[in-house]
């Protein structure tokens, strides 16, 4: 079994827009919207703040009380858009229960939408006329993942487990877009047990802590799992790498694989909206 270092990958993806923004005429601005104190959202904010400092991108503080009501954030995401040289504006999720989530995440300006989760930039992105590159962070992280292996994609049988809005759903249409045909595989498909174990290329995010073992699985098989579950006060991900570390060809692990690529492909992200002011 070969570990895919995604921390690796990431280091190398942010070099690369590093230089990018240093050659830009201004210093692009992102902003991740922060709503409430909730301790694993501030820290999410925190580490996005650092990675974009280090690229060379301004990162725009936007915290707000829990207490917030919807038009009242609403009204300060309308502000936001308007900063000049702002270049990408996310909302960091999970929002208090009390807000509309889609209305919030509809009111970032669709040009500046670089988590692509509000509902113009989401249809540009399945339509196929994503001319800005623009698309969801941790589907990009998935398909950087795999181009990394240099694998020849074509003839293999490739299995998305879930079809999550964050990774499963965006990740097939992906794959689609390459010419590739993965099989989809929900908790509804008959016969999942056969379509994983003939997989050679499982995508997998369920959200089901170590869901995927050496039994379900065939030798040599290269697994991106982009799952995430707390177990015994840490995270894990959908794959049991103890049980499959003699069967895998090649696994990203969690943590340390899609993660770290997801913070890379939201800057590119923001980088490619940046490209597109100058």
């Amino acid at each position: 079994m070969i570990i895919i270092d995604g921390k690796k990958l990431q280091k190398e993806i942010l070099d690369r827009i590093k230089d990018k923004v240093s050659a830009l005429v201004f210093v692009p601005i992102f902003c991740d919207v922060l709503v409430g104190d909730n301790p694993a959202s501030a820290q999410y904010v925190r580490m996005k703040a650092k990675m974009a400092e280090i690229v060379g991108i301004k990162f725009h503080n936007a915290n707000f009380p829990a207490s917030f009501t919807t038009e009242k954030l609403i009204q300060e995401i309308k502000l936001l858009n308007k900063i000049p040289n702002m270049s990408g504006i996310i909302v960091q999720l999970p929002l208090p229960a009390h807000l509309d989530q889609r209305a919030i995440l509809d009111a970032i300006d669709p040009h500046l939408d670089v988590d692509c989760l509000g509902t113009i930039a989401s249809e540009k992105f399945y339509s196929g006329k994503n001319i800005d590159g623009i698309g969801l962070p941790t589907a990009f992280a998935c398909m950087a993942l795999l181009d990394s292996l240099n694998l020849e994609l074509k003839n293999k049988k490739i299995v998305v487990i879930g079809q999550g809005a964050l990774v499963g759903k965006p990740v097939a249409a992906l794959l689609r877009s390459k010419g590739l045909e993965p099989m989809i595989v929900t908790s509804r498909t008959e016969n999942k047990g056969n379509i994983i174990k003939e997989a050679d290329i499982i995508i997998s995010a369920t959200g089901k802590g170590k869901l995927i073992n050496d039994g379900m699985i065939k030798s040599g098989v290269v697994l991106i799992d982009a799952g995430t579950s707390e177990s015994n006060g840490g995270i894990v991900g959908d794959i049991d790498l103890e049980s499959i570390k003699d069967m895998a060809g090649f696994v990203s692990p969690v943590p340390g694989g899609v993660g770290p690529v997801t913070v890379a492909m939201l800057l590119q992200n923001v980088l490619n909206v940046a490209k597109r002011l100058k």
